[in-house]
């Protein structure tokens, strides 16, 4: 069998789900031990803050939203996504921009920029194309999202790593994950509640587009006078938890698989209402906990959920939660609990409050690395190709 033939490259979600759960297991507990001093960090022109949150996000976040975005074009355009040598190519950028990150400080600054950003522009070319050369069978007119925060990754990617404009690229990218949440948040919570409990949600246009426009607008927070992001951030959360109201939380909260999910919702609007408060008080606590809300309380939650589906669903399996599954999202609620509740009612053991964190990711990726990687090099159990 030709590598480019191996069940791993037939679909994107199976390479890059993997890259996941290994970035998902170690990025947390490699910056935990950083933090505390056991380890050195990268010897880089950029800070290990930088490092961490660049990985963070294009690292662990990327290798999620890529393998997303590559496997729901299927579905989207009615179009297979990338396969074989694309696929190929696509992780080899990924892997040398890890590589990259740990190692800039011995490379040539063209050298780096090159490998740095390879990736992104590739993925980002491929995925938009796509959405453009079949916008005629395209099921979901509001894609253009997509078409629009691609781009925008690699101006925020950048901005991390200057550190003049480091805070602007955090913001951004955390804008730009919120706006990919919020709208994979109205299709999958529509289509699991219709399938579970045969109820339909609230979905009105005006809505939901108001909801995404303000959620773009506050990619360019970092850009504007705080009493401004301030006020869309608080017009945004209210109106997602107006939106909450009417998506029968009372019936998700049921079932943990789903109930996660909502868990995810909501801190996505706790994240925007922590930023409303940061702009009207100096607390310091105030401006990490508005991140690590999102980091842990959104991607923290919602990810290993919406891995363990995929990689069931879209290997030919039955998508039910079982006691492992279920193990790795009450690992994942702990580690929220642990990294955000827990310093605020005890600050003085901040530290180890972060090390027990990252042990929570270290424990929940690995169980899911464990379980799902044999499903991901496998063909499918039910016969179909992809």
């Amino acid at each position: 069998m030709k590598i480019s033939n191996h069940p791993l490259w037939l679909v994107g979600f199976r390479p890059f789900f993997s890259l996941a759960c290994l970035s998902g297991l170690s990025l947390p507990i490699l910056w935990a031990l950083i933090f505390s001093g056991i380890l050195s960090a990268p010897v880089t022109s950029f800070s290990p803050t930088q490092w961490h949150a660049h990985e963070m996000f294009f690292g662990f976040g990327w290798a999620v939203l890529g393998g997303f975005l590559l496997t729901s074009t299927k579905n989207w355009v009615n179009q297979r996504g990338y396969h074989g040598h694309a696929l190929i190519f696509l992780v080899g950028a990924w892997l040398i921009e890890r590589a990259g990150m740990c190692f800039e400080g011995s490379l040539p600054p063209i050298l780096f920029r090159i490998s740095n950003n390879l990736f992104l522009v590739s993925i980002i070319v491929m995925i938009a194309w796509t959405l453009l050369r079949y916008r005629q069978d395209d099921s979901y007119r509001d894609n253009y999202f997509f078409l629009i925060i691609l781009p925008l990754f690699l101006i925020s990617k950048n901005l991390i790593l200057s550190t003049e404009h480091f805070q602007t690229g955090w913001m951004m990218a955390i804008g730009l994950f919120r706006v990919a949440f919020l709208v994979m948040f109205e299709r999958t919570l529509t289509q699991f509640m219709k399938g579970i409990f045969q109820v339909a949600l609230l979905r009105n246009p005006a809505l939901d587009a108001s909801i995404k426009l303000l959620a773009l607008t506050l990619v360019f927070s970092g850009l504007m006078p705080d009493g401004l992001a301030a006020g869309i951030s608080l017009i945004l959360a209210l109106l997602l938890i107006g939106r909450f109201i009417f998506w029968k939380p009372q019936l998700a909260m049921r079932r943990l698989d789903l109930g996660i999910m909502y868990l995810g919702y909501l801190a996505l609007a706790a994240q925007l209402l922590i930023n409303v408060l940061a702009s009207f008080t100096d607390l310091a606590w105030v401006g990490t906990v508005s991140v690590h809300v999102f980091t842990f309380g959104v991607m923290g939650l919602v990810i290993p959920a919406m891995l363990i589906r995929i990689a069931k669903g879209h290997t030919g399996r039955k998508v039910i939660f079982d006691r492992f599954d279920k193990v790795v999202l009450l690992i994942m609620i702990l580690g929220f609990i642990v990294r955000i509740v827990a310093p605020q009612l005890y600050p003085a053991a901040y530290l180890q409050w972060i090390q027990l964190a990252a042990a929570c990711w270290f424990a929940g990726f690995s169980i899911l690395a464990w379980r799902y990687t044999p499903y991901l090099l496998q063909e499918r159990v039910d016969g179909k190709l992809h």
